[in-house]
């Protein structure tokens, strides 16, 4: 149940943070007209990309800060993590503002639209070391084993957009643009209040261990370790779900349509797998044992059947709620009918799918990231092909199946990974001693 309590807030917080905000935009700027909401679609796009490149900071930093949390001072790895987000995100930015209209051009060849995203860009690229800021101050507050203030600032960010938007879009004649200056703002709004929390968290050192420190290389090198794997791994996802975009559009437009609602449908359920995956890297990363094999088992296997759970439980809410759902977004029969087939074939996928994304935070935490990212390239790599043969003998119900088969075959080369033998006595992590008297969310009792 420690667990369910960690992922809670952290479900919350990933709804309203990677979903809501570009739901807010559309919605807003949908009595623009149809150019605008490809625009904001475009931009959202684009964003979530980019926060894969962020990952490996902040959920390096998690699980570091974890490890250290009342066993060693905390500030050389927060400094060094505040450096490495300044070096991505100037990354990000500057080719982002000087090459928005090149890249919005990668997604659309209508000169209005391209325009319109270029002008959300210019914003939206300026405001990304803001976006990565709040992403890192996140993750050094899971660190610390809080969930509850993140999803606190996440609900904060989304009460401001909705607020902002109207003024700014219509209130201001910005349009566009407007969206993109309301999002920058509330996101900057937060980070305030997000940066006022963790400085008094931090200071009051109720067993964080902060002390004295300063940037170096070994901490810098060891995020990226940490986190990379989490990075590509989301990146692979987003890049392969472009690719899986362009099998289903093989099969006309209404499959294209139905499969674009049926994701954000499935999205909602989604959302609760990586969750747990949140929740059980917090969890490991602060038990202090997360290398040795019998923990291994021990924390792994019980999160493999939390994920398995939560996906039946997904799949069956989907299916149950499926007709009414997909009538929200569309009232055309044909692509109401491939949203819906969407959502009855998904059980095949999302089952095995929660087990691997959950299962995924204990790995990373353990220091197995590589052969997390390992098995999901291999899944994809027998995923993509299948998805294009199936699909071209059985339509959108081969793409399904290949999904479907893709999720389990990743699933089952990281079997070994967290299922290992169980050592007498209990293995524990290498130089760490165990922390058996300490809760996972709960308040060091050393410094």
């Amino acid at each position: 149940m420690r667990l369910i309590r960690l992922a809670l807030p952290v479900y919350v917080e990933l709804l309203t943070a990677v979903v809501a905000v570009g739901l807010i935009d559309t919605l807003w700027v949908s009595g623009l007209g149809s150019e605008a909401v490809a625009a904001v679609t475009i931009a959202t796009t684009a964003e979530n990309l980019a926060l894969g490149v962020i990952l490996c900071v902040g959920t390096g930093t998690t699980v570091l800060v974890g490890r250290r949390d009342g066993r060693a001072p905390l500030t050389p790895v927060i400094r060094t993590a505040w450096l490495l987000l300044g070096v991505f995100a100037l990354a990000v930015a500057v080719p982002g503002v000087l090459l928005r209209e090149p890249i919005a051009r990668l997604f659309t060849a209508d000169p209005v639209t391209v325009g319109l995203t270029a002008g959300y860009f210019v914003v939206a690229f300026a405001g990304i070391p803001v976006f990565y800021a709040q992403n890192l101050a996140d993750g050094v507050f899971k660190g610390l084993g809080d969930t509850r203030t993140p999803m606190r600032t996440a609900l904060l960010c989304n009460a401001l957009v909705i607020v902002l938007d109207p003024l700014l879009i219509y209130g201001l004649g910005l349009g566009v643009r407007g969206a993109a200056l309301a999002t920058v703002a509330a996101r900057l709004a937060t980070l305030a209040v997000s940066a006022l929390l963790l400085v008094r968290r931090l200071r009051t050192g109720t067993g964080t261990g902060t002390g004295r420190g300063s940037v170096n290389r070994a901490d810098a090198a060891a995020i990226l370790r940490t986190g990379l794997p989490m990075s590509g791994d989301f990146l692979a996802r987003a890049l392969v779900g472009m690719a899986l975009t362009g099998i289903v559009g093989r099969q006309g437009v209404a499959a294209l349509a139905g499969y674009g609602i049926g994701l954000k449908i499935m999205m909602a359920g989604v959302m609760s797998f990586y969750a747990l995956r949140q929740a059980a890297m917090i969890r490991t990363s602060r038990a202090g044992e997360a290398d040795g094999p019998s923990s291994r088992r021990d924390q792994a296997v019980p999160v493999v059947l939390y994920g398995l759970a939560a996906g039946l439980a997904a799949s069956l809410v989907l299916n149950a709620l499926a007709p009414a759902a997909v009538g929200l977004f569309t009232a055309d029969p044909a692509v109401a009918a491939e949203a819906v087939w969407f959502l009855r074939c998904m059980p095949l996928y999302l089952v095995p799918f929660g087990g691997l994304i959950a299962v995924g935070g204990v790995l990373q935490a353990g220091g197995r990231g590589a052969g997390l990212l390992a098995a999901t390239l291999a899944g994809f790599a027998v995923q993509l092909p299948l998805a294009f043969l199936l699909g071209s003998r059985m339509g959108t119900t081969g793409v399904w199946l290949a999904m479907a088969a893709g999720a389990a075959l990743s699933l089952g080369l990281l079997r070994p990974a967290w299922r290992g033998p169980r050592a007498p006595g209990g293995a524990t992590a290498r130089d760490r001693a165990p922390r058996s008297t300490r809760t996972a969310a709960g308040p060091r009792s050393g410094r």
